[in-house]
């Protein structure tokens, strides 16, 4: 079993900390899987097709520009984003439908909850280098998350 801690302790020169601004909201307090990253604002039609997609073993990094007017993953996402076997969402930006996420066997983390959804313009990128909470999240990095925190590395830290 592993835990941030003792990553960061066993690897200081091969993890990233990001700083400690992320609310968990899902069903899943610990999780890690390979990056795949979003870059939008306000508009979650990137993180709706890629919930739908093959996840299994990666975890979806959202930069959503740290907005708080709209929530980038609700129900419906993360449900669908469970289905396809996807083990965690860490998003700059909100959630919603805390009550049905909290229940759901997936990691959720976030900035904070709103109820207002976003409207689907088509709009975000996919794949992208993303920056938020004092470093930089490179598509193929590895995330671990738990209770303690969040840490990501350019290589898997055991397995």
């Amino acid at each position: 079993m592993w835990n941030t801690p003792d990553l960061c302790d066993d690897n200081p020169d091969d993890v990233l900390v990001l700083e400690p601004l992320f609310q968990n909201f899902g069903g899943k307090p610990a999780f890690f899987g390979q990056v795949v990253t979003v870059k939008c604002f306000e508009d979650n039609s990137r993180v709706k097709e890629l919930a739908g997609t093959d996840g299994d073993g990666k975890v979806m990094v959202v930069d959503g520009g740290a907005s708080l007017a709209k929530a980038l993953i609700g129900d419906q996402i993360a449900l669908d984003a469970v289905n396809h076997g996807w083990q965690g969402v860490v998003i700059n930006g909100c959630a919603r439908d805390i009550h049905e996420l909290q229940r759901m066997p997936i990691g959720v983390r976030a900035l904070a909850s709103i109820p207002v959804k976003t409207e689907k313009k088509g709009l975000g990128d996919v794949d992208v280098p993303v920056t938020f909470a004092g470093q930089t999240i490179e598509p193929g990095m590895y995330l671990y998350a738990d209770e303690t925190g969040i840490v990501v590395s350019k290589r898997q830290l055991f397995g």
